[in-house]
C-alpha cells in the first residue's frame, strides 16, 4: 500500500533539491521575459491580419501562452537530471535502502518534479494572464488544474527515458531531440493552420498542444484552440497516467537489486 506521506517526503526533497540550480532559474526567467518583450512583441507586428485571425485575432496572446507551456515543460524535465546527478554521487543506492518503496520513490519524484515546475512557473503564469487578461475564472480553475497533471506526466517522462536509458550522454542527446520534436511539433509557438499537413497531423496529439489548448482556453482565448478543452484535459489525464505507470514498472525493473548500474 503506497504511503502518501513517505510520497510527500520523496516530493519535498525535490523541491527543496531544485532550489539549488539558482543560475538555471534566474536564466529561464529572463529567457521568459527577453521572449516575450523581444520575439513576442516584434513578431505580433510583422503578421499579416489573416495569420492574426488563425490565432485569435492577437498573436501576441497566442505566443504569451506558448510560451507558458514551454516553460512549464521545459523545467519539469529537469528531474531527469537530477537522477543522473545523484546517480554519480551514489545517493541512488541510499534512496534505494530507505523504508520507501519504489513506487513511492516514483511517485513522490513525479509529484516532486511536476510540483517545483509548477510553483516556479506560476508568477510568470500569473504574469503572462494580466497580459492576455481572465474572461472566466472558473475556466482558468480547471485549466490550472489540468496543467498540475501536464507537469507530473512531464516529470514522469523524465523519470521513465532516465531509469531505461541510464548514460547521462545518451539521455542529455535524446532529450535534446525530444525537445526539438515535442516544442516544434506543437501548437505552443506555431499556428496549426501554417503547418504541413503532416506536421499538423502529429501537432493534433502532442500533449504540449493539449496543455497549450487547455490554458489557452482557461485564459479566455477560445478561438485559437484546435481541439476541445474537455479533449485537452483528456489528452493530459491520459499522459499523465501512462508515464507515471510507466516511470514506476520501468523504475522498479531497471533498478531491482539495487545499484544504478
Amino acid at each position: 500500500m503506497i504511503s502518501l506521506r513517505n510520497v510527500w517526503i520523496v516530493a519535498e526533497r525535490d523541491m527543496r533539491t531544485f532550489l539549488r540550480y539558482k543560475v538555471l532559474l534566474i536564466m529561464r526567467a529572463i529567457w521568459f521575459l527577453a521572449q516575450i518583450a523581444l520575439f513576442g512583441l516584434v513578431v505580433n507586428k510583422m503578421l499579416r491580419p489573416d495569420v492574426q485571425d488563425a490565432v485569435g485575432g492577437n498573436y501576441f496572446h497566442f505566443y504569451v501562452a506558448g510560451i507558458v507551456i514551454t516553460l512549464l515543460y521545459s523545467t519539469a524535465v529537469f528531474i531527469g537530471y537530477d537522477i543522473f546527478e545523484e546517480a554519480d554521487h551514489g545517493v541512488i543506492e541510499y534512496l534505494l535502502s530507505v523504508p520507501i518503496s519504489r513506487k513511492e520513490l516514483v511517485l513522490g519524484r513525479s509529484i516532486g518534479g511536476g510540483l517545483r515546475s509548477f510553483i516556479y512557473v506560476s508568477p510568470m503564469m500569473l504574469f503572462a494572464l494580466y497580459l492576455i487578461g481572465i474572461s472566466n475564472p472558473l475556466q482558468l480553475l480547471v485549466a490550472f488544474a489540468s496543467l498540475f497533471l501536464f507537469t507530473f506526466g512531464v516529470a514522469g517522462f523524465s523519470i521513465t527515458l532516465a531509469v531505461s536509458i541510464k548514460s547521462s550522454d545518451k539521455f542529455d542527446i535524446l532529450l535534446g531531440v525530444v525537445d526539438a520534436l515535442i516544442v516544434r511539433l506543437s501548437t505552443t509557438l506555431y499556428p496549426i493552420a501554417y503547418m504541413p499537413d503532416y506536421y499538423a497531423a502529429l501537432a493534433k496529439f502532442n500533449p504540449l498542444t493539449f496543455a497549450a489548448d487547455i490554458f489557452r482556453w482557461g485564459a479566455g482565448i477560445e478561438s485559437a484552440l484546435i481541439t476541445s478543452p474537455w479533449t485537452a484535459v483528456l489528452g493530459i489525464v491520459l499522459f499523465f497516467s501512462m508515464f507515471t505507470f510507466l516511470g514506476i514498472i520501468l523504475h522498479e525493473k531497471r533498478i531491482e537489486g539495487g545499484g544504478w548500474q
